[in-house]
């Protein structure tokens, strides 16, 4: 059997180094690997009812205050219509026991005090005479005591009327008062729930954003806090990317990192907004196998917000750290 060449062997040996050196030479895709991920705001009202009316649909851009839907709300209108009519009754009793009787019931007892005072002069009168006949000796002493009882229950009636005059132009007592002003305020407030409730029955969108999604369509009925349709405005695009163990102590809340994605053109920058607490073996979702099986930290950022509409949900994407010196 022939011998292997001894000037062959010093060859065969650098085979495994030229390849290794060929492995090294290859340049890394990017640092870190991650995907855009959205925080949607879905709107649903706190009432149920029937969908009345969707003024978007899916895919379209809302400005703030733009109408989203409306929920049938005739029970609501029907609620409130009923407590603005209590309310003006409470009102109405509230102010009546501020004033007086009225006029008219005043104007009895004032012709009934007058009365009272006239039969009262009479029997004054009548008290006199028979004093003097008493004295001149033509009746009895029983007459003089029948006039004189007859003068007291003039002068009682007079001084009954009297008093009820004045108290019907005084008004209701002060805790009456109180407990009327006090059923009126509560009358405003249950008007003011039936409008609350009303109102709600149409949700208006709380920022500019895109309709993501539209979960119900016009005459189905919507459960109470049942989302209607799901809204991403364009802050709420984030970045979310994993982080070698060994290369999390380099990454820090406020950092600049730049965000690469396929058609995306020149690099996103983005701020370090958040730091797992806790590390993971595996990413959500693997774009690279070169950190598969790695013991990561997941990290958030917030890209530049001077360039909306770049980044898409679930897109994926490349992390590199910012060069030194780098401006949000």
């Amino acid at each position: 059997m022939a011998r292997p060449d001894p000037k062959a062997q010093p060859r065969w040996l650098l085979l495994p180094l030229l390849l290794l050196a060929g492995a090294c030479a290859e340049k890394p895709a990017a640092d870190w690997s991650g995907y855009a991920e959205g925080d949607y705001v879905y709107i649903a009202a706190p009432l149920a009812g029937r969908l009345e009316s969707l003024a978007v649909q899916a895919g379209q851009h809302v400005p703030k205050d733009a109408v989203l839907f409306t929920l049938d709300a005739e029970v609501e209108r029907a609620a409130s219509d009923e407590a603005a009519a209590r309310l003006a009754s409470a009102r109405a009793q509230a102010a009546n026991a501020e004033k007086g009787r009225r006029s008219d019931e005043i104007a009895i007892t004032e012709a009934q005090l007058a009365q009272a005072q006239a039969h009262a002069a009479l029997a004054q009168s009548d008290l006199a005479r028979q004093r003097q006949l008493v004295a001149q000796g033509f009746v009895s002493q029983a007459r003089l005591d029948d006039a004189t009882t007859a003068v007291r229950q003039a002068q009682a009636r007079v001084a009954e009327l009297t008093a009820a005059l004045r108290v019907a132009r005084l008004p209701a007592r002060v805790d009456e008062r109180v407990a009327s002003q006090a059923t009126a305020t509560a009358a405003a407030q249950a008007l003011r729930q039936t409008q609350w409730r009303a109102t709600q029955k149409q949700q208006f969108s709380p920022t500019s954003a895109l309709v993501a999604d539209v979960f119900f369509r016009p005459g189905e009925f919507v459960p109470a806090g049942q989302p209607v349709l799901a809204l991403l405005p364009p802050a709420n695009i984030k970045a979310r990317f994993f982080v070698p163990e060994a290369e999390i102590t380099h990454v820090s809340a406020g950092q600049q990192v730049l965000l690469g994605c396929d058609g995306c053109g020149a690099p996103i920058a983005a701020t370090v907004t958040r730091i797992a607490t806790q590390a993971e073996y595996t990413p959500p979702v693997i774009y690279s196998n070169v950190q598969r099986a790695k013991l990561v930290f997941m990290v958030e950022a917030q890209p530049d917000p001077a360039q909306p509409g770049r980044l898409h949900p679930g897109q994926p994407l490349d992390v590199r750290p910012a060069p030194a010196g780098a401006t949000p």
